[in-house]
């Protein structure tokens, strides 16, 4: 009994070992079984083999910034196709003079203006209505074949729509018959080869009714009278007005001509309301044009109101104004301007005078 109380107690103290190591190798080598502790500590040390991670060591990493290249946005460029420039055409032709007399074998170039200035091709073509009345050259040189009428007409080589065209009146020859009946010898003015000399009243020289000029007296285009016209042109030019000689210079000859075709047309009595006889014509002067239109509406368009505005500034006068009839012997004519200088237009515009009413003079035929 007293043996089995040994055997007894030792097999407890054996067991009690058994479990004491037991405990010590639980606590070495951890459960084979995923256990959930509630320390009432956080344990300072974190076993080696243990998957968690250290509160200490946990850091809130932010995702590193992807670098994205900044794509500056396109500029996209007009896709619609540049424009050529438009080239500069001729759009306008303007002469010198718009209808003129010539004798037989005379000559005469207009004075061509293509507009605008800046166009770079300013060719002419030059071609006549009748080359057997007058004939063209390319330079616009017309040269007098025989007695007739016909038209000179310039055309722009760059643009064919625009042209000008001059009247050509050529006189026949003397062996030639007449195109028109002659004024009987006693319709001629009676101081026909009698005057010598031009007459100057206040240093201005007078052609009317009253004065006439020697059949010789050719003395061309006043080289004054011609700047100031020019000039006046050009300045009308920058204020949209247009003007420019329809008929200049004509010789005794020339009015005699024209004269007689007048008085054939109108008779006698009319054809001296608004012609004159020869040696009695301000175009023979030198100092007289005729400007855009032989019509009395020239007054009322905006070309014949500047030029009776302004024609003084330049030394012109209108030479036949209206209501001074029965003073200058003809009819009103807006058109017609006649050079005086600087030193009498202005006075003369001015007062409202024609130039009869200036000088104190008559204009009236003696038969």
């Amino acid at each position: 009994m007293k043996k089995l109380l040994i055997l007894t107690l030792v097999a407890v103290l054996f067991l009690s070992a058994c479990v004491k190591d037991a405990s010590e190798n639980d606590g070495n080598k951890g459960t084979l079984y995923y256990t959930i502790d509630v320390p009432t500590e956080a344990p300072t040390e974190a076993p080696a083999d243990s998957t968690a991670v250290p509160t200490d060591s946990i850091t809130e990493t932010e995702p590193a910034p992807t670098e994205t290249e900044t794509v500056p946005p396109e500029t996209t460029e007009s896709t619609a196709p540049e424009t050529e420039p438009v080239p500069v055409k001729v759009d306008g032709i303007t002469l010198s003079i718009y209808e003129f007399w010539l004798n037989v074998g005379e000559s005469h170039m207009p004075i061509v203006t293509m507009t605008p200035e800046d166009a770079p091709d300013k060719g002419e073509k030059w071609e006549s209505s009748d080359k057997t009345v007058a004939t063209v050259d390319k330079y616009g040189n017309i040269t007098g074949v025989k007695g007739g009428d016909c038209t000179v007409t310039v055309t722009s080589t760059d643009n064919p729509d625009v042209y000008a065209e001059v009247k050509v009146h050529v006189k026949p020859e003397e062996t030639e018959p007449e195109s028109v009946t002659t004024v009987p010898a006693e319709s001629e003015p009676a101081e026909k080869g009698e005057v010598t000399e031009p007459t100057y009243i206040g240093g201005i020289l007078v052609v009317n009714k009253t004065y006439a000029l020697p059949a010789d007296y050719n003395p061309g285009v006043d080289p004054a009278a011609q700047d100031a016209l020019y000039q006046m042109f050009a300045d009308a030019a920058k204020e949209g007005i247009s003007l420019w000689v329809k008929s200049g210079v004509r010789t005794y000859a020339d009015q005699k001509w024209q004269y007689n075709v007048y008085v054939e047309r109108d008779g006698k009595a009319l054809a001296d309301t608004y012609s004159a006889r020869p040696g009695h014509s301000e175009h023979q002067s030198g100092l007289g044009f005729d400007l855009n239109s032989l019509s009395t509406s020239f007054g009322e368009t905006a070309e014949g109101k500047w030029l009776a505005a302004n024609c003084h500034k330049y030394g012109f006068i209108i030479r036949y104004p209206a209501g001074k009839e029965n003073i200058t012997g003809y009819m009103y004519e807006p058109w017609h301007v006649r050079y005086v200088g600087m030193d009498h237009a202005p006075v003369i515009h001015e007062k409202g005078l024609c130039l009869e009413e200036y000088l104190g003079i008559t204009s009236q035929y003696n038969d």
